[in-house]
């Protein structure tokens, strides 16, 4: 229903409506009525954000995908960047980070991911909306799940479940095409050549997104979330949240047509229009609940009343429980735990950043041989063996050279290293060296030696690593 339409329609209509809209409490479904207004359209705004979910996999850089999560070789391809299990450290930051930007915006304003951003929600949102445009009305909704089996009956839900079903096998495949190259998926998946691994994965999101969005919907943030359950330890007085001024609105009564309201009487008419439009079901009179997903839906209801009515908007409104009573509130720059949040994600960031500024597309490691330590030739030479390993994380084998600063040693000879390396993309290449230098030219029994490698991708791209180790000989 639009803005327009509930303008249209009449106070006794508005009444009429209101006994058929209940609290949740778990017993009965919830079928919220849709209208028009700035908080609808802001979270019509907020889900197409989610088509980067069906879309990101299908972009391609050069001859792979942009984002690939391949997991079977062990490579993250985020565009130009590579992550290797060695990377995969940063991934404590970057969780660290979204955990609590989750909890500074809780604790700013309450649940705003769960009513405009969370996939549940999201999903819920348009399942209801094709339940709406095939079905009708919350009450022609509520007469057709009452009504027995007919045929009229059987046809409306083959064509929802089969929209559902659509939508539910999409979000699969979605899913899976991060993992994997998305345009092959597809001919693999209807050839059935598909490891079994993604008919599992595709089966249950299937499963998953039709049950939880379009048959349990609130039930699932009511008993299945627990951000629900975790978010009065996040909310304070000064948290803006979706608020009724209780002030202002009570005493509640309904206003009767040609008649004068009664005095002392609220600005609250007692439409129940708050409670009709909340897809969970809550009662936001009577202060926050659990089951409050912060969407605002109630403000647009509310106000289409008020304005109705001819009395001011913001009955609703977001404010913080300290606003509505008419206290100070402390500012922003003065709360603790706002400084103490933000601390923890400039670490978290600080550590993300450094993590990418320190990445090499070409990184060596150098292990030198603890038994024995060093080997007198018989040609007067001390021998050290060394174990080189070249992490290649280009998408493309590299041929690498290695080499040995020499500055520091007069007559060093480097073996097994005459050919270049060929290192392979993605992995770890070992190779064994021995570095040989005469007894006479050592001038302490631990000498520091700096190993170098240096390759060049097929766009003549130089890249270059350098990894510093210990020469030992005899004691002096």
């Amino acid at each position: 229903m639009s803005e327009k339409q509930i303008h249209e329609q009449s106070l006794e209509e508005l009444y009429a409506e209101a006994h058929e809209h209940t609290i949740n409490v778990g017993d009965v479904k919830i079928h919220a009525k849709r209208m028009g207004g700035k908080f609808r359209n802001l979270k019509w705004a907020s889900n197409l954000l989610w088509i980067v979910f069906f879309i990101g996999p299908f972009l391609r850089l050069g001859d792979r995908q942009a984002i690939l999560l391949d997991i079977p070789n062990r490579q993250f391809h985020i565009f130009n960047l590579t992550l290797l299990p060695q990377d995969l450290w940063m991934l404590s930051f970057v969780l660290l980070f979204f955990a609590i930007l989750l909890a500074v915006v809780t604790a700013l304003a309450g649940r705003i991911w769960c009513g405009f951003f969370c996939f549940q929600t999201v999903w819920t949102d348009v399942f209801t909306w094709i339940e709406e445009k095939l079905e009708g009305g919350p009450a022609k909704r509520r007469k057709l799940e009452k009504a027995p089996w007919n045929s009229a009956k059987i046809i409306v839900r083959i064509k929802k479940y089969s929209l559902w079903i659509l939508i539910a096998f999409l979000t699969g495949m979605s899913f899976t095409a991060w993992f994997t190259d998305a345009y092959q998926l597809w001919v693999d998946f209807f050839t059935l050549n598909a490891a079994s691994t993604v008919y599992i994965t595709v089966s249950l999101f299937l499963v998953g997104t039709f049950f939880l969005a379009g048959i349990l919907r609130e039930q699932t943030c009511f008993w299945l979330c627990p951000y629900a359950r975790i978010q009065a330890v996040m909310i304070d007085d000064t948290t803006i949240v979706p608020s009724y001024d209780v002030k202002r609105g009570e005493k509640r009564g309904r206003i009767l047509k040609n008649k004068p309201a009664p005095e002392g009487q609220g600005d609250c008419v007692d439409c129940n229009q708050c409670v009709a439009v909340c897809p969970t079901g809550v009662d936001i009179r009577g202060g926050q609940q659990e089951g409050c997903i912060m969407c605002g839906l109630c403000l647009d209801a509310c106000d289409a009343v008020m304005e109705k009515i001819n009395k001011p908007t913001g009955l609703i409104k977001f404010a913080s429980w300290d606003g509505i009573m008419g206290k100070e509130e402390l500012p922003l720059l003065k709360r603790p735990r706002v400084w103490v949040y933000c601390a923890i994600l400039l670490v978290s960031v600080i550590g993300v950043t450094l993590g990418l500024s320190g990445m090499e597309s070409l990184e060596l490691k150098v292990l030198h041989a603890r038994q024995p330590l060093f080997v007198l030739q018989s040609d007067g030479t001390i021998q050290n063996r060394y174990t080189l390993k070249v992490l290649n994380k280009m998408n493309a084998d590299m041929n690498v050279l290695i080499s040995v600063d020499k500055s520091e040693f007069k007559g060093l000879q480097l073996l097994g290293a005459e050919k270049e390396l060929v290192a392979t993309h993605g992995t770890v290449t070992p190779v064994t060296i021995f570095v040989k230098v005469p007894k006479k030219n050592l001038t302490e029994k631990s000498q520091p030696i700096v190993f170098t490698i240096k390759g060049q991708d097929s766009e003549g791209n130089e890249y270059t690593s350098n990894r510093e180790s210990v020469f030992i000989g005899p004691k002096r």
